[in-house]
């Protein structure tokens, strides 16, 4: 059955390469159950049914992009409590002809970061996580509204070039994988509050030099000491009691593993600094995504999603307000 799927979800991606805005309709129903919810990424929020996936999303989107591609680089599929899951990432790309969600068309080659995790029954999407990485589109647009601690780059895809599973995975391989990144957040990131950074023990999951893609606003980091400079630490004093929530998904393959929250952390926003703004005392939650590659007993990357649109919006910044009155901050 995963096999069947995973070819299903590859072969939108495909599909939706050669599509318009006249001709998506199609591709939609083709891939989609009727009733099927796409949970987006703030703006996008929660679409249900093909109208709606069509007019709110796919429509707009190729109107902006009339070249629109499709290009996953990861891909894998798994069962996880009672049900069937293919997630996938990589990059939309295309000419930002034409302004999408008020935000300003630049003319120029574009890339659309994206995570997503696709519920499958019968063969057929019934229901989608999608996170689109939206403060990247608006770097490539012009718009910076963070100083950013690390890179902000173009993310790739595996080192190895070996991100598309089609095939179904060596059981215990899968399982491996599975219990080193289970280890690494149950057991690892939760004795940040008793131990602080040095106690969890970053180098029994992660190597050396590991790479960790992070969203546009947070950035790429190499290596533990990179990690945890640029991204754990600022991330952990402005957020220091996070708890996990319930709806999180977690799926492994070979010498891969997905994990989707929906939302998958709640916090309060308690420290100065985190992106360059004050301390709020809000309570927030967050939707999170992460794909990561085992590479022996160590995890070597790590593409990394959040919905930073929506975590601001709670706290009070407004982005897409900003662009509207073409206001910049950095």
């Amino acid at each position: 059955m995963a096999t069947t799927d995973r070819a299903h979800v590859l072969a939108l991606s495909r599909a939706l390469g050669g599509s318009s805005r006249e001709t998506v309709n199609h591709v939609v129903s083709e891939y989609f159950a009727p009733e099927a919810v796409v949970r987006g990424s703030a703006p996008i929020g929660d679409l249900t049914g093909h109208d709606a996936i069509i007019r709110k999303f796919w429509k707009p989107l190729l109107t902006a992009f009339p070249d629109l591609q499709k290009n996953d680089y990861i891909l894998f599929a798994g069962g996880f409590d009672g049900a069937e899951w293919v997630c996938a990432s990589g990059n939309l790309v295309g000419t930002f002809e034409n302004d999408w969600l008020e935000i300003p068309a630049t003319g120029q080659a574009t890339w659309l970061r994206y995570g997503e995790f696709h519920r499958m029954e019968d063969g057929m999407i019934v229901e989608t996580r999608l996170l689109i990485d939206f403060l990247d589109l608006l770097r490539q647009a012009g718009y910076r509204f963070f100083p950013s601690l690390a890179p902000e780059t173009l993310i790739p895809g595996p080192a190895t070039q070996d991100g598309l599973l089609l095939e179904e995975q060596d059981e215990a391989e899968s399982e491996r994988t599975l219990r080193l990144v289970e280890d690494m957040i149950f057991r690892g990131l939760h004795s940040y509050e008793e131990e602080g950074l040095e106690g969890m023990r970053m180098d029994q999951y992660w190597h050396e030099d590991f790479m960790w893609y992070g969203p546009a606003g947070i950035g790429t980091t190499r290596g533990i000491n990179g990690f945890q400079e640029y991204h754990q630490g600022p991330f952990l004093d402005a957020f220091p009691d996070r708890r996990a929530t319930e709806g999180d998904v977690r799926i492994a393959e070979g010498h891969y593993c997905g994990w989707s929250g929906w939302p998958s952390l709640e916090a309060t926003h308690t420290d100065d600094g985190w992106l360059g703004l004050p301390a709020t005392d809000e309570s927030v939650t967050m939707r999170v995504m992460d794909f990561w590659r085992r590479e022996d007993d160590l995890l070597a990357e790590n593409w990394v999603f959040i919905d930073l649109i929506d975590l601001l919006n709670q706290i009070g910044v407004d982005v897409f307000d900003r662009v509207r009155k073409d206001e910049q901050y950095y």
